[in-house]
């Protein structure tokens, strides 16, 4: 209970820091903004080696030559390897080192983000798109994607039809844009009715 007391005191004193930048930038923010960098870093570092490194490399290294898997657990030597190489980054007389393995890490995830972009945006999108024409709403999705797509025809110059449709294109642009920035602002607003309550119901008891 003591525990919980002092947690809630706690993050009740970091919340009001954080937002006292609302009023300008003061030693308050700075102390919480270090604390959350500082604490976010060690969780990720935990989190990296209990739930990827630990399982993933002692453990299956250790498994497989249980198992007298020979070649999958020496094959684990490569990535720790690679992982060491990329800790070089922090000596600076050695740093171009990490050059080899941040390129290897670049390539893979080049490759895996544009098999994952075509396969779970691009053909989804073209799935949807192509809908059968008998409502209002699929017609606006043709006419939107069909201007949009004209918009960014740049071989021509935009002028007649083309210009039109151009002009058409960046209306739904424009609201597309419109709706993402909408979203965006009612996520953080939602972030800070939930600091609000968590102040006011759980902290002061103001509210039930």
């Amino acid at each position: 209970m003591l525990l919980n007391i002092i947690g809630t005191w706690i993050a009740a004193t970091l919340t009001l820091a954080i937002l006292s930048f609302l009023y300008r930038d003061n030693p308050f923010y700075k102390v919480a903004e270090h604390i959350y960098v500082g604490t976010s870093a060690g969780f990720a570092v935990i989190y990296a080696w209990a739930f990827d490194v630990y399982p993933m490399l002692v453990d299956a290294f250790r498994n497989n030559l249980a198992e007298h898997n020979y070649w999958e657990a020496w094959i684990l030597v490569v990535p720790t390897i690679l992982g060491i190489m990329m800790l070089c980054r922090s000596i600076p007389k050695i740093a171009w080192i990490s050059r080899w393995p941040i390129s290897f890490t670049v390539g893979i995830g080049s490759g895996l983000g544009l098999v994952a972009a075509v396969q779970g945006y691009l053909l989804p999108q073209i799935s949807d798109t192509l809908r059968p024409l008998i409502t209002v709403n699929n017609f606006v999705v043709y006419i939107g994607v069909i201007a949009t797509l004209f918009y960014f025809y740049f071989s021509k110059e935009h002028k007649g039809a083309l210009g039109v449709l151009s002009r058409v294109g960046i209306i739904f642009i424009m609201v597309a844009f419109g709706a993402s920035f909408g979203y965006t602002v009612m996520a953080r607003v939602s972030l800070l009715i939930g600091r609000f309550y968590f102040l006011l119901h759980d902290w002061l008891h103001v509210i039930r």
